[in-house]
């Protein structure tokens, strides 16, 4: 092996700065690396482990490749080489570094079989009229579920166990008010985590502003960002393959890679890129030829397959509007902010309730807002018991007030109270005071109003779950609004590899150079003592003669080498600067 180590050590000392992170970045070499000088970094990169890693980043035509250059011992393709050298797989000849060779043969032997393709890859490529529709039908469908899944988790945020997946409360919950197809859940969330539009922070997926303002975008443009920024983080092996059938092979030397690609091919027939057959569909097939278009072939080739949207609904006198059709995303997403949905299909059904008004009027709304929205969209007008509920309900709102005091120094014996709540009712306070669900805000009597420990935001959202109709004020005493959602705050910038390997880099630039034929042997010996080599030893003695000693190495230092000679049965001792040659039997 150190022959190839020192090759490799002197094709790094080669590379330039930029050309080095990039090398130990593809390679994820660890930042925290203990590397004396290029021979332990080429050692590292040609150990076992280390070269495993590698090969499973390798596609199986690659290997393919790889496996037969091995075998021939001949150098690889000149096509193939790009990417084995950024690997550092390869010498500047194009010819396999022992270990890999070796790694690749052993691959080669326990994958004789590999070739045999996926049972369903014999089906038909063609596609009847009927599955075309029923994959648009399911991505027009999932479209709308991951949106209802957004909104869902901008109100309660979703728990990650430690499987990786939602619990089982959260996905009763998306089960029966957002996905559809609760065999979807997984593939939905997956997109939204891969595209951006939900992160993990802590033990909770949270919406992002991306995801925010995604929600806000009509069907097909939802479809089209989501499916472009996808394929976007597709593993070069099949990001270029459209026959989802073959995924599960792509990367046969990466153990964890058939469950990756089962869960991709998931999640390209929930967005209907592919059919269940695994063919991919006409409009996806647009799209990729368009990467940088406006996807205007791909929106129309789905667009005439979907169903088609509305933008008017009924309301009616029992307090609910029902929309004819699938409603338009943008104003379903606010119709929502005053109505609870009772339905979602084809059609569907929203319900206004005192409690609905309150918190549009919360979020911001007034009356006449709520009002001018509802009349612009329905058919039949605003009926009068939904007028007169709008104007009860943004009446009362701001009946309680609460606003955030200046903590007075806390005393010995005494408590700083935080926060004051107002309201013209005197009645209304002693109520406050005696309901039990508000008896952790530690309610007392203060000056004009009640007082409490807790935070403004805190009392304000127990007063709202209580069902008062309270309103927060600012330090001006004017109305604030606050919502409820959690929005993931952007988080901070991760290191870029320059910056993650600067030390590394430096590390190995400033070690002393391996230039001698004297330092590349004491190198070599080292790596034979750690391994507990049994070596040939040509030593120069006095006189010009030369002798050989076979011997198991047991330490180095000193400038002497030591272990134990085989043909004698006994412990020497050798100066380095005696030995000559070394020779692996």
């Amino acid at each position: 092996m150190s022959s190839h180590v020192r090759a490799l050590a002197a094709r790094l000392g080669e590379l330039d700065d930029a050309q080095l992170i990039a090398l130990l970045t593809a390679r994820a070499a660890p930042h925290t690396a203990r590397w004396a000088d290029a021979f332990d970094a080429a050692e590292w990169l040609l150990d076992a482990a280390s070269l495993a890693r590698a090969l499973a980043q390798l596609t199986r035509s690659e290997l393919e490749t790889l496996a037969a250059a091995a075998s021939a011992g001949t150098a690889v393709p000149a096509e193939v080489r790009p990417t084995l050298e950024a690997l550092a797989l390869i010498d500047e000849a194009g010819v396999l570094y022992g270990p890999v060779a070796e790694q690749v043969a052993a691959w080669a032997a326990s994958d004789a079989a590999g070739t045999t393709p996926d049972a369903a890859a014999a089906a038909s490529d063609t596609d009847s009229d009927a599955d075309t529709a029923a994959t648009a039908e399911r991505a027009f469908t999932s479209v709308g579920a991951l949106g209802d899944i957004l909104i869902e988790t901008l109100a309660t945020p979703l728990t990650r166990i430690v499987s990786g997946t939602i619990g089982a409360n959260d996905r009763r919950r998306l089960a029966e008010d957002a996905a559809p197809h609760a065999a979807d859940i997984d593939a939905l969330i997956a997109l939204a985590v891969g595209t951006e539009l939900l992160t993990l922070v802590g033990r909770h997926w949270l919406v992002t502003p991306q995801g925010s303002q995604w929600m806000r975008l009509p069907t097909l443009e939802r479809w089209v960002s989501v499916a472009r920024a996808w394929r976007a983080t597709l593993p070069r092996g099949i990001r270029v393959e459209s026959d989802a059938r073959t995924w599960r092979t792509a990367y046969p030397a990466d153990a964890t890679w058939p469950a990756r690609a089962e869960a991709l091919r998931a999640q390209a027939e929930a967005w209907g890129l592919v059919t269940a057959d695994g063919i991919e569909t006409t409009w996806a097939a647009l799209l990729w030829a368009d990467p940088d278009g406006d996807a205007a072939a791909a929106r129309e080739a789905l667009g005439a397959l979907l169903p088609s949207e509305v933008d008017t609904v009924y309301l009616q006198n029992d307090l609910t509007a029902i929309a004819p059709g699938p409603l338009a995303p943008t104003l379903d997403l606010r119709l929502r902010t005053m109505a609870r949905r009772e339905s979602h299909a084809q059609a569907s059904t929203y319900r206004f309730t005192a409690e609905t008004i309150a918190a549009a009027v919360t979020a911001g709304e007034t009356a006449e807002s709520m009002r001018s929205f509802l009349a612009s969209i329905s058919i039949t007008g605003v009926p009068q018991p939904l007028d007169y509920l709008i104007t009860s309900a943004a009446g009362r709102h701001g009946m309680v007030r609460v606003q955030a005091l200046d903590a007075p120094p806390r005393e010995p014996g005494g408590r700083a109270l935080r926060t004051l709540i107002t309201t013209d009712e005197p009645a209304l306070l002693e109520t406050l005071l005696v309901d039990q669900s508000l008896q952790p805000l530690g309610l007392a009597p203060g000056e004009g109003g009640l007082e409490s420990r807790a935070a403004r935001d805190v009392v304000y959202w127990s007063l709202i779950d209580a069902r008062y109709p309270a309103a927060a004020l600012d330090e001006a005493g004017a109305i604030e609004p606050l919502h409820r959602n959690k929005i993931a705050v952007a988080p901070a910038p991760e290191l870029s590899p320059a910056e993650a390997y600067a030390p590394l880099v430096t590390a190995l630039r400033n070690a002393p150079p391996l230039e001698s034929d004297d330092a590349w042997l004491a190198r070599d010996l080292e790596i034979a003592v750690r391994a507990r080599e049994t070596l040939t030893l040509v030593v120069a003695l006095p006189g010009g003669e030369h002798r050989e000693f076979t011997m198991e190495l047991t330490g180095i230092g000193g400038g002497r080498v030591r272990g134990r000679d085989k043909q004698a049965d006994l412990e020497r001792t050798l100066p380095l600067s005696s030995i000559t040659a070394v020779r692996r039997e």
